[in-house]
């Protein structure tokens, strides 16, 4: 079949490789009929999150059609229309049973002290073979495995398969409630959809803030007050809109790959920072591989959560959704301590928020499609993640369809 295959930092290709097959009673093996490119798959092209074993397959969100299941699946059949979790649990251990699928005790091969599984991810979290392919095997299907209504396109589910949830997560740990500010740092898919989320959980205002237009104006359409750091300083700007408070809570959506401010007030901060950015980018990613501009690591990756925390109300909340590996250990700590902040992070528990969300979906109060920008064949995967990866105007989140090769 074909997959798209991580080789090295700034080596992935369409390769040929084997189908999976069932290995556990527990698997199914599903059919592809819809994956997507996420920036946690740029994170592992640009080496800002190591440990990728070579060979294996991308991608972590996936709708498809089950082939096969394991003798102890009996709550799926072949034919079924299935989304698939990015995040992956057991759905019996204690963690599962109290909806912390993302630190299930079984389901990583690591052992029950490794964290989160998840497909197409490094070696800590697993390295399950990914959904950018024709077919993928689904561990535990019990539990990471949904139904899908005929009434829900394949489009409309995709988002779900991460994206949706994710955000989702990031507007609970953050702890918003009815009448909070809340600021959501990037614009990118998970930040659209952390500001819809902050909204659904009853946020009073939600400020937007990204380098980058078009995603500003996704944003604004979704009711967020939109500020642009490659125009103003966002600091003065939330402080200016907060009336010198700040925000209650904040979502860090952004991670490890944040851009500093190239123009407008901000840009002359951002050049007193460059070299300790570069020192940081040496130590999180000691291994990178630009080509011809492409693959190139976010040049101030501390950037987004010192903004957070300094922007922050005093005994605010702060959500980190954006991926950070564990190799970046550079958090303004003491900042944080002398605000008495909460800091929240980690992986969403997917399992847990889809069935919610879906529900949501299957009604219309939500039309996460709209988020879908470009949608590709098999065969121009490589195309796609170029654009994607130069964080073109209009390919906000790329669609897959693993069966057009």
């Amino acid at each position: 079949m074909k997959a798209v295959v991580w080789h090295d930092v700034g080596d992935i290709r369409l390769d040929t490789v084997p189908e999976p097959k069932i290995e556990q009673s527990t698997d199914a093996i599903v059919r592809i009929t819809t994956a997507a490119i996420c920036g946690t798959d740029l994170h592992f092209i640009r080496g800002t999150v190591p440990g990728m074993r070579p060979g294996l397959v991308l991608g972590h969100e996936g709708v498809g059609v089950v082939e096969e299941v394991g003798k102890n699946v009996r709550n799926f059949r072949r034919g079924d229309r299935v989304l698939l979790s990015a995040v992956l649990g057991c759905g019996s251990c204690a963690y599962c049973r109290a909806g912390y699928y993302a630190q299930c005790d079984t389901i990583n091969p690591n052992g029950a002290r490794s964290g989160t599984a998840f497909y197409g991810a490094p070696a800590d979290n697993g390295s399950f073979n990914g959904l950018q392919a024709e077919y993928a095997r689904v561990p535990y299907a019990h539990t990471n495995l949904f139904g899908l209504p005929a009434s829900i396109s394949d489009e409309q589910a995709i988002p779900l398969s991460d994206i949706y949830p994710t955000g989702y997560f990031g507007a609970v740990i953050a702890q918003v409630t009815d009448g909070d500010v809340v600021a959501v740092w990037g614009c990118g898919p998970v930040g659209q959809f952390a500001i819809l989320s902050a909204f659904q959980r009853g946020a009073g205002r939600v400020l937007a803030i990204d380098g980058h237009a078009d995603r500003l104006e996704r944003a604004r359409a979704l009711g967020a007050e939109v500020i642009n750091f490659n125009e103003v300083d966002p600091v003065d700007a939330i402080m200016e809109l907060t009336r010198g408070i700040g925000p209650d809570r904040a979502i860090d959506a952004v991670g490890v790959d944040a851009e500093s401010a190239k123009s407008g007030p901000a840009a002359a901060k951002a050049r007193d920072t460059d070299e300790l950015h570069r020192a940081e980018l040496r130590e999180i990613a000691p291994k990178t591989n630009e080509q011809n501009g492409h693959w190139r690591p976010g040049d101030a990756p501390t950037q987004a959560h010192h903004w957070a925390i300094e922007t922050l109300a005093k005994a605010g909340t702060l959500a980190i959704i954006g991926v950070y590996p564990p190799t970046d250990r550079f958090f303004p700590i003491g900042t944080a301590m002398n605000k008495n902040l909460t800091i929240n992070m980690g992986n969403g528990n997917h399992p847990r928020y889809i069935p919610k969300l879906l529900a949501m979906v299957e009604s219309g109060v939500v039309k996460p499609e709209q988020m879908l920008t470009q949608h590709e064949p098999m065969r121009e995967v490589m195309t796609a993640y170029e654009e994607f990866d130069m964080r073109k105007p209009g390919w906000l989140k790329v669609a897959l369809n693993p069966s057009v090769n």
